[in-house]
C-alpha cells in the first residue's frame, strides 16, 4: 500500500544545531544543512547563504575567539526554507555592501540577498542571528 503524500506545508521540520567557532566548522555546517535539504532545487543557494554567514560570524563576532560558537537553525516547509545563524555577537552589524570591482571581499551579503526571498537580522552587540528565506517547494 502507498502512503499519500503529505502537503509540503502542513508538516515543517526544523533542525538546529551549535558549532565551535572555528574556521574548519564552515564546511560542517555547509554539511549538515545540505544532508538535510538533499533534493532541495536551490539547495545551491542555500548552501552558499550557510557559507556566507558563518564565515562572518567567524570574522566578524566574538564566534570567532576562542571558546567562541555559533548556531546554525533550518526550517522546511510553508513554501520554502529558512535559515538562520546565530552568533555571540560583535561591534558591527550586518549590512549589504556594494563592493568594489578589484575587491576581494565584502560581496558575501550581496549575493545572499540577491539569491534569497529575503533576508534579515535582529540583535545586539551581546549576540545576534541573521535569517535568510528561499521560497519555493519540492518533493523529497
Amino acid at each position: 500500500m502507498a502512503l499519500l503524500p503529505v502537503a509540503e506545508s502542513a508538516v515543517p521540520l526544523y533542525w538546529r544545531r551549535s558549532f565551535p567557532g572555528r574556521t574548519e566548522q564552515a564546511r560542517v555546517a555547509r554539511g549538515f544543512v545540505g544532508c538535510l535539504l538533499a533534493g532541495c532545487p536551490f539547495l545551491d543557494d542555500v548552501l552558499l547563504a550557510v557559507g556566507e554567514l558563518v564565515v562572518n560570524a567567524l570574522r566578524h563576532t566574538k564566534s570567532g575567539q576562542d571558546g567562541g560558537s555559533f548556531t546554525v537553525e533550518v526550517l522546511r516547509g510553508c513554501g520554502g526554507v529558512v535559515l538562520g545563524v546565530a552568533d555571540q555577537g560583535g561591534p558591527c552589524e550586518p549590512v549589504v555592501v556594494d563592493a568594489g570591482e578589484l575587491d576581494e571581499c565584502g560581496r558575501g551579503l550581496l549575493t545572499v540577498s540577491r539569491t534569497a526571498a529575503r533576508w534579515g537580522w535582529y540583535g545586539d552587540e551581546s549576540g545576534r542571528k541573521v535569517t535568510v528565506t528561499f521560497a519555493g517547494e519540492w518533493v523529497a
